[in-house]
Order: C-alpha cells, then sequence, then structure tokens
C-alpha cells in the first residue's frame, strides 16, 4: 500500500483499530499506525497533512 491508496488505508484502519473514533485521533499517531500496517511499502516522509486528512476523512466515512 502506498500513501495515495487512502481507502485501503482508511478500511485497513479501521479493521485495525475499530475501538477508535477517528475524529478524535491525532496525525502523529494516524502517521505512526498507516506506517505499521502491514502491507504497507511507502516512504514514510512522504505523507503530509493533506494525506493524513484524506485517510481519517475516509475511515470517518467507512465507519
Amino acid at each position: 500500500m502506498k500513501w495515495t491508496d487512502v481507502l485501503t488505508l482508511a478500511i485497513e484502519l479501521a479493521q485495525t483499530h475499530p475501538d477508535i473514533d477517528p475524529k478524535t485521533i491525532r496525525f502523529t499517531d494516524l502517521h505512526r499506525w498507516v506506517v505499521e500496517l502491514p502491507g504497507f511499502d511507502d516512504d514514510p516522509k512522504r505523507s503530509g497533512e493533506k494525506i493524513l486528512e484524506a485517510i481519517q476523512q475516509a475511515w470517518i466515512d467507512e465507519i
């Protein structure tokens, strides 16, 4: 998975962290959780606030 796989990342996060409300997550935690996902193979430094916002919104939409 890459940073641009926003929906896939959101689905994986929702499954990995089912008890977390994505509206309350800090971007530092979100970044770490994405990088820790199995199958994530992108450069951790390539993310930015816009990507993290998109992942967070997709996660909110998913649940």
